[in-house]
């Protein structure tokens, strides 16, 4: 792999990914494979005037040796100096880059109910970072890069690193010769004008119904705010919270969730597979769902707290775009998320509502704000999905006919 081509890619993540700011601190998640590349971004982080680069190191078998032999207390006991470290991320105002880089399957064979105790514990205790994460306290980007195991379920033949490695470059708009941080901001600005167009229409409600089984309606909550692409974190600069990303997304009311959704891709949760399920709503809440792999991981998500059986989250992508377009199956919600409409399990964002800093949090719940530890994106987009808005008035406006946005 063309290593210019990959410090374009770090510079694409440090200067539009979370817009370093001289003298700012930067934490960089990562797992210990992808190492190379996290040097790439300390690089980059330090040249845009970086004061202090935090390293977080992580690995997937060392994960899956603590789920085999932990015991429970063990499991649900998180350490006082972990939460400390996050405090200390938010009093320096942080800005944090996470390499996404999963191992579909690995933990198929672990007693699913260590996974959610331990889960569990860690969302409860370190929610306070949760909300300053997705109140967008400070900059964040979650970005990708490939290990071999990964790379080995992708594409299983010959190679199978740097052709996973060219899918990621290639889905992040980083090409052989191309200027990926100019085309990022063109890009955040057609998003910006998708944005715009559904914001100007005020949604009531969406409704969306496929060949697959999808016929599903989703209230949304007054005053609700249509994003995606870039941000303005609480500091005032402005950031892209995903590398790649094609998605326009807004919040659904908690309780105006009704009828059936059926996944068209399988979800990567806690190294756990769930394929082929269906969550049905009322009111709201999943009343009914199954799963052909992996139910009860999917039933212990939904019961992880009184938000994660409500939707957080409603996403458009069209289904003519670049990553769907691909025809890659990435066992990674980075990318497949972005290849598809999508929903969100749990908590919601807070920026997705006007005013929303200046309401507290029984506030918002009081607008249809869905609070939740858990926040798991899932795919139900089709090439035949149809998605009509009624606005305020009772219009109904055509979104996407045959899978696609028809504005």
């Amino acid at each position: 792999m063309n290593t210019e081509r990959l410090n374009r890619y770090a510079q694409l993540i440090t200067k539009i990914g979370i817009n370093v700011q001289k003298d700012q601190a930067v934490v960089i998640n990562c797992p210990v494979e992808c190492k190379e590349f996290a040097r790439l971004l300390v690089e980059n982080a330090y040249q845009l005037g970086a004061s202090k680069v935090i390293m977080r190191w992580h690995d997937d078998i060392i994960k899956k040796h603590f789920y085999s032999y932990a015991q429970d207390d063990v499991l649900k006991d998180v350490p006082d100096y972990q939460v400390a470290q996050y405090q200390y991320f938010i009093d320096k105002t942080a800005a944090t880059i996470s390499v996404a880089a999963p191992t579909p399957e690995l933990l198929k064979d672990i007693d699913p109910r260590k996974i959610h105790l331990h889960t569990k514990a860690t969302s409860t205790r370190l929610d306070f970072y949760r909300k300053f994460i997705t109140g967008n306290g400070a900059q964040w980007c979650v970005v990708s890069y490939p290990t071999e195991d990964w790379a080995s379920k992708v594409f299983p033949q010959g190679d199978s690193f740097n052709k996973l490695l060219d899918a990621i470059l290639v889905a992040s708009r980083v090409t052989e010769n191309n200027d990926p941080v100019a085309e990022w901001r063109e890009h955040i600005n057609r998003l910006a004008r998708h944005n715009k167009i559904l914001n100007n229409y005020n949604f009531s409600f969406l409704r969306f119904k496929n060949g697959v089984g999808t016929d599903l309606q989703i209230g949304l909550v007054d005053g609700h705010i249509w994003a995606g692409g870039g941000e303005e974190a609480k500091n005032g600069v402005q950031f892209a919270p995903n590398i790649p990303t094609e998605e326009t997304f807004t919040m659904p009311h908690k309780d105006k969730v009704n009828g059936k959704v059926v996944a068209t891709k399988p979800l990567n949760y806690n190294g756990k597979l769930i394929r082929d399920f269906y969550l049905v709503f009322k009111d709201g809440k999943v009343v009914d769902y199954d799963a052909r792999s992996e139910k009860e991981t999917l039933k212990n998500l939904l019961e992880t707290d009184e938000g994660s059986s409500s939707i957080g989250e409603v996403a458009l992508i069209s289904h003519d775009s670049p990553i769907s377009n691909t025809g890659i199956l990435f066992y990674n919600t980075l990318f497949d998320e972005n290849a598809s409409c999508h929903l969100a399990l749990g908590n919601a964002y807070s920026m997705n509502i006007k005013g929303s800093d200046k309401m507290t949090e029984e506030e918002l719940i009081a607008k249809g704000y869905n609070k939740s530890i858990e926040h798991v994106d899932f795919m139900f987009g089709s090439e035949d999905m149809q998605i009509v808005g009624v606005t305020r008035q009772g219009e109904e406006i055509q979104i996407f006919k045959r899978g696609n946005f028809v504005f």
